[in-house]
């Protein structure tokens, strides 16, 4: 049986690592990011910020649900989890300098966000 899971792009050669780094560390770190990408655009910056943008949506999200009783109360420890292995992720995918999107919801936030940070 052939294996149709795509290969994520190899390691880009060249490119500044450092916006895409910086994306990931806290809501401080992404403002950051950007300001220091709006200067020297990359693919790679621009990849790991559209990330990080579906990222931190996606806990404002976790707040929503917060409000929902026993639902929420059953739905956030799972979601936490879930958040935390993809924020792991994506920094590591950052740090080797790959364009990997997160997993499950990583392609969404690139179709979400296609054009964004340019």
């Amino acid at each position: 049986m052939e294996n149709t899971t795509p290969t994520p792009p190899p390691a880009v050669a060249g490119e500044d690592k450092t916006v895409a780094i910086v994306s990931y560390l806290t809501l401080i770190g992404f403002i950051a990011a950007v300001i220091i990408h709006s200067s020297k655009k990359t693919k790679l910056g621009a990849f790991h910020l559209r990330q990080m943008l579906g990222f931190i949506l996606s806990w404002l999200v976790l707040f929503v649900l917060l409000l929902i009783p026993f639902i929420g109360w059953i739905l956030i420890p799972v979601f936490y989890i879930f958040m935390l292995v993809c924020w792991i992720m994506g920094l590591i995918a950052a740090i080797n300098g790959q364009m990997k999107p997160m997993p499950i919801v990583g392609p969404l936030y690139q179709k979400w966000f296609g054009s964004t940070f340019d």
